[in-house]
């Protein structure tokens, strides 16, 4: 066998080792976990209960492991994403599964999870749906929910973004 054709052979063993290896730390990347998180609310959900939010024309999904809680957009009374939980969702008197979190506010400026709380009616009673979401996750939805719904999210103020 000539030198040239050595080299090509280890060339191509090198390529394959290598693509092996590609291949094992891959498969070794932790999976995606769900962005959203049930935070409060009237839904029968453990708090954490991870998800997804699904946006449909006529109304909006959260899909967990499980099952789905499905908004349509004709019965929401109030949507907002805030760095807490305003006093006009805590306070209001629903039977909560899981109570908002006495103190929701962010200690050190908080660029972590916002809170989306949805308040809507279902049989002549107001339901609420809270859910933990960064803001990066969470951006893309708001201008879809905005059109979709045809109103718009309370937003507070995104100066610190």
């Amino acid at each position: 066998m000539t030198d040239g054709a050595k080299s090509k052979i280890g060339l191509g063993w090198a390529l394959a080792t290598l693509l092996l290896a590609a291949g094992a730390l891959a498969a070794c990347e932790e999976p995606r976990r769900p962005p959203f998180k049930y935070a409060a609310g009237t839904e029968n959900l453990r708090e954490g209960c991870e998800g997804t939010l699904e946006l449909t024309q006529e109304g909006m999904s959260f899909r967990y492991l499980g099952g789905a809680v499905n908004i349509p957009y004709a019965s929401i009374t109030r949507m907002e994403y805030r760095s807490d939980i305003s006093s006009e969702v805590s306070k209001l008197k629903v039977k909560w599964r899981v109570r908002p979190p006495a103190y929701s506010k962010p200690l050190f400026g908080g660029k972590g999870h916002r809170f989306f709380a949805v308040v809507y009616r279902v049989d002549n009673a107001s339901q609420v749906l809270v859910l933990r979401v960064p803001p990066g996750v969470m951006r893309p939805y708001l201008a879809e929910i905005d059109l979709n719904a045809g109103r718009r999210v309370e937003v507070e103020n995104l100066e610190e973004y």
